[in-house]
């Protein structure tokens, strides 16, 4: 099997040490593929055949491609860049025992917490540097094993096997150091990016696991990595869409931070990045704002991300009739209660546009008696209102520190989203054409 699109993802996994360098690695990909940056605070002077993309935050960016003639409608896949971690919190060392110097961390986003246990660990993110007066952005990774999270021994737990509840507080703060390292962590992050320590004056700075991602399985077929949820998700819709062809609809690229979270971020998919981004290119190619209404009938978004795979060791966990597996194609998510958007008119699309692409679809709905979580799309859905399915890469261990996901699925679901950029899909009384 081919692997073109699955390399590429693990080196983009490998270098996206906190969703600040995600949006980085994206932004290069974007620049080496001839799109310019614009920035919200600019006036936008956007022209037909034009591609561009614009960041909110450093955490999540929005690019798109103009076609040659007017626009129809929009074409959107959606993502996010932030994967459950441990924040670092503001003065961040703290004394244990007298003799250890640990890092006093909070959780983001709803983490299997034991998976970080005895692991390497490092620390990366932003820090602010006040620079002749005034404020600039520099990303830090401090590129060391670093950090770990012990765990306590059998020996003075004996029940640890028999199911464990964890403490953020007292069970999972990370070891920095021995008590002469006291004071140090501070002067870390300053010299690791060459300022002087009095110059940092705000950090956003999160754990990540040393461990690279790689190919797993006999033939190679499984990917392992952290933040597969949701960087598979990114990193393959970012392939189809600086790969696709032009329509004459406008290609979106949207990935956004705080999913994790909630979303309710002015960086998150609840905040107006969406509807200020796609606005404003309707307005800067000189068309009012009855024509974006109209568009929007014309429009289509497929939020992705991953979704849940049959568990092998767990199968009863699994709905009894929508069962998807790793490597058997991408993920239609299913929620009655509009956890997730997807209805029967979004399902039929996206069905027919995975058929055009030569790949496989599977189907994903919660058991009756377990509650699921949601995602972008009902979220961005409330600023942007137009038809959205909901789809996911299959994958274990979700959440985990590290995860499982699959090759197949990564390639097709690059071409998927190649081929919905390369169409439109056009809405006629109550008919929908996709061409």
């Amino acid at each position: 099997m081919e692997k073109r699109v699955s390399k590429g993802l693990i080196e983009f996994l490998n270098k996206s040490y906190s969703a600040f360098h995600a949006v980085e690695n994206v932004k290069d990909v974007l620049k080496s593929n001839g799109f310019t940056e614009i920035y919200e605070g600019d006036k936008w002077n956007i022209v037909k055949g034009g591609k561009y993309f614009v960041t909110r935050n450093d955490s999540s960016v929005i690019a798109f491609k103009i076609p040659e003639n007017d626009y129809v409608g929009f074409n959107i896949v959606a993502s996010h860049s932030d994967s459950p971690t441990f924040k670092i919190k503001e003065n961040g060392e703290l004394i244990q025992a007298g003799e250890y110097v640990s890092l006093n961390t909070e959780r983001y986003g709803g983490m299997i917490m034991s998976t970080w246990l005895d692991r390497p660990l490092s620390v990366a993110g932003r820090v602010i540097v006040k620079e002749n007066g005034s404020f600039t952005t520099k990303l830090v990774n401090v590129d060391k094993d670093l950090l770990i999270i012990p765990n306590l021994a059998i020996h003075m737990d004996r029940s640890a096997n028999d199911g464990k509840k964890f403490n953020p507080q007292t069970d999972m703060l990370p070891l920095f150091g021995d008590i002469t390292k006291k004071g140090q962590f501070d002067k870390l992050i300053a010299d690791t990016i060459g300022v002087k320590q009095e110059d940092v004056v705000g950090k956003d700075l999160f754990l990540y696991v040393r461990q690279s991602a790689c190919f797993m399985g006999v033939d190679g077929e499984y990917i392992g990595g952290g933040k597969l949820d949701d960087l598979q998700c990114v990193y393959t819709s970012m392939d189809g869409f600086v790969n696709s062809e032009k329509s004459d609809s406008i290609a979106v690229l949207a990935v956004f931070d705080n999913e994790e979270v909630g979303s309710g971020t002015k960086q998150g998919a609840a905040s107006t990045l969406l509807y200020d981004t796609i606005t404003r290119i309707n307005s800067s190619l000189g068309f009012d704002n009855e024509y974006y209404l109209r568009a929007l009938t014309n429009s289509f978004m497929i939020s992705a991300d991953n979704a849940h795979a049959v568990h092998p060791n767990n199968v009863s966990i699994a709905d009894v009739t929508n069962r998807p597996f790793i490597n058997q194609g991408i993920v239609v998510k299913h929620n009655a209660n509009q956890k997730y958007t997807t209805d029967a008119v979004s399902n039929a699309i996206f069905k027919e546009i995975v058929c055009q692409a030569g790949a496989s679809v599977q189907s994903f709905a919660n058991r009756s008696d377990i509650l699921g979580g949601s995602t972008l799309g009902n979220i961005s859905n409330t600023n942007v209102a137009l038809n959205t399915v909901d789809v996911g890469l299959p994958q274990l261990a979700m959440h985990s520190c590290f995860e499982t996901a699959g090759v197949k699925d990564t390639e097709e679901f690059a071409e998927i989203c190649r081929k919905f950029y390369s169409l439109s899909v056009i809405k006629k009384g109550n008919y929908y054409t996709i061409k």
